[in-house]
């Protein structure tokens, strides 16, 4: 079974993370919500309050198939400056394992040179931290082993894309019309 890592830091934005988590599961894709801030409840941006899964001290990234970091700000600043997570980050992409990002997200990819060549998108007006990528306005970008999405309002297609690259497109299209999505 695949497996992903979803990091929750203070400051997430909350759809961008639940509804990852809600339509990837339904895929039954193993998915386990990761907090970086040493306390297993997470406040996101518009203060709504999860419990994580797991502490990011409790997992061993190598069984993960794919890390995905959600937006939200101050969330993914706070992803950012969390060297331990940023360590494995570098070391999926030049493994050639999967990482996603959403929303602001997609732009600590940019700046830690890993969308050299690669199609990418961000929220608006973040493209130029996109560095070195192909700016792209689409909802979802999905290039070799990075994923990216522009927001909220592309958070179902971005989850389909995740559940499209780990299994199957006939397992996303199922999940989409089990959710009414068209």
């Amino acid at each position: 079974m695949k497996k992903v890592y979803l990091f929750l830091a203070e400051g997430y934005e909350e759809v961008e993370a639940m509804t990852v988590v809600d339509l990837v599961r339904r895929a039954g894709i193993k998915l386990e919500t990761v907090t970086i801030t040493g306390n297993n409840e997470v406040l996101g941006v518009h203060d709504i309050c999860v419990k994580a899964d797991r502490s990011f001290e409790e997992i061993n990234c190598d069984d993960a198939d794919m890390l995905v970091l959600p937006g939200g700000k101050p969330g993914f600043m706070n992803l950012e400056a969390y060297e331990p997570l940023m360590e494995q980050i570098d070391y999926f992409a030049s493994k050639g394992k999967y990482i996603a990002a959403i929303c602001a997200a997609p732009t600590i990819f940019g700046k830690r040179g890993l969308l050299k060549g690669k199609k990418a998108c961000c929220y608006q007006n973040m493209e130029n931290d996109l560095k070195e990528a192909m700016i792209s306005y689409e909802d979802v970008c999905v290039d070799g082993n990075i994923i990216t999405s522009r927001g909220v309002g592309t958070t179902i297609e971005f989850a389909l894309a995740i559940i499209e690259v780990l299994t199957d497109k006939q397992n996303a299209e199922n999940v989409a019309k089990s959710i009414v999505y068209n």
